[in-house]
């Protein structure tokens, strides 16, 4: 039997990131003649890659930016991000201890972040982590981004798992989007960076610590299958 397997989203999933992806973008806007934001504004403006968060950036100062220009500074962010890329990022608590139990029993783990995939493997590397996933998928990975299920679907593939074997966990609307795009079931975390209560969103468990996701992850699985796929068939 296919082992099963969890793909974990990473900013404000499996990492606090905020204070990073925000000094990058902050320094992309400061350089342009732009007042930065502060931290707090991370849940409305993370989420979507780095592009997206300049554009909301910039959109949130009342800001234009043509597509040429984006790019321009999509390359000044992603070389300041990577070089300051754990500067103030941290695991939250519990992160390595769940990844540690879930190995032990079993559990294929896997990453599909709308990072870059070079940043989210620095990003890994530097926490520690790295070696506990099968895979790890970005968002130039295969070409696509979340909420497009495309990144999820090749991740669980590439992680030699089975769809309906796979759980998803998450913090945001993106990653319950990309979810259902897949048919697949999600656990999210109610301490990431969403402006949306993620209660509101309807994912199938919700959990507060990762301590709490071994147990989840038995909650959701029903016969070998998780619960959503099992009451379909």
């Amino acid at each position: 039997m296919i082992a099963p397997t969890i793909v974990y989203d990473l900013d404000g999933t499996l990492a606090d990131t905020a204070a990073d992806l925000m000094g990058a973008v902050n320094a992309v806007l400061v350089n342009d003649g732009v007042a930065p934001l502060p931290v707090e504004k991370a849940g409305s403006l993370l989420g979507a890659g780095g592009r997206a968060l300049i554009e909301r950036a910039f959109a949130a100062s009342s800001r234009e930016l043509s597509p040429g220009k984006l790019e321009a500074l999509f390359g000044n962010f992603l070389a300041h991000y990577n070089a300051h890329i754990a500067d103030h990022t941290k695991l939250y608590p519990g992160v390595k201890a769940a990844l540690l139990s879930l190995a032990e029993n079993g559990w294929v783990q896997a990453v599909c972040t709308n990072k870059m995939e070079g940043s989210a493997r620095l990003l890994l590397e530097k926490l520690g982590i790295a070696d506990r996933f099968a895979f790890i998928c970005g968002q130039d990975t295969f070409g696509v981004g979340k909420p497009d299920p495309t990144p999820l679907i090749g991740t669980v593939a590439a992680a030699g798992g089975s769809l309906a074997r796979s759980i998803v966990v998450g913090d945001s609307a993106t990653d319950i989007k990309t979810a259902r795009a897949a048919g697949l079931p999600v656990i999210a975390v109610d301490y990431g960076y969403t402006d949306v209560p993620v209660i509101e969103l309807g994912p199938d468990k919700i959990i507060s610590h990762f301590e709490e996701l071994p147990n989840a992850c038995a909650a959701v699985m029903q016969d070998g299958l998780p619960q959503s796929l099992a009451r379909s068939t």
